[in-house]
């Protein structure tokens, strides 16, 4: 099993959480964000912040939204939607989507196109059937 750095993020963490920067962010943006260190499958961030790159999928005010991890993994699964960001090709994880502070948002990155956006969330809503 790899070891994780927890008490690493643990200090990077306390330092989202005191953080009063505000961060103008909106629907459809890809951003690179302070997803830290997780436990199991669940995707981790990367570097001294403990980054990766996410796309916001909700924004449900200026401090909460839901997010959908990258990946650069090629994986051909109903689970990972191919997507490309600037000259990278890259992945959207459908089955990571999570709920997040706006606060572990680090640098804007790129904006998705209307049309590809409208598909990703057409394929979320696929995994929440109307009861």
């Amino acid at each position: 099993m790899q070891s994780k750095d927890f008490d690493r993020w643990n200090g990077e963490k306390k330092k989202l959480h005191a953080s009063e920067r505000e961060v103008l962010f909106h629907e459809r943006e890809i951003w690179w964000c302070s997803l830290g260190v997780n436990i199991g499958f669940e995707q981790d961030g990367t570097n001294e912040l403990f980054e990766r790159p996410v796309l916001v999928m909700r924004k449900f005010n200026r401090d909460v939204l839901w997010i959908l991890p990258l990946t650069r993994s090629d994986k051909r699964n109903r689970y990972y939607v191919p997507i490309t960001v600037g000259d990278a090709n890259s992945a959207v994880i459908l089955s990571q989507l999570r709920l997040i502070s706006s606060k572990h948002l680090q640098r804007y990155m790129h904006k998705l196109p209307q049309g590809q956006f409208k598909e990703i969330v057409r394929l979320v809503q696929q995994f929440f059937p109307r009861i």
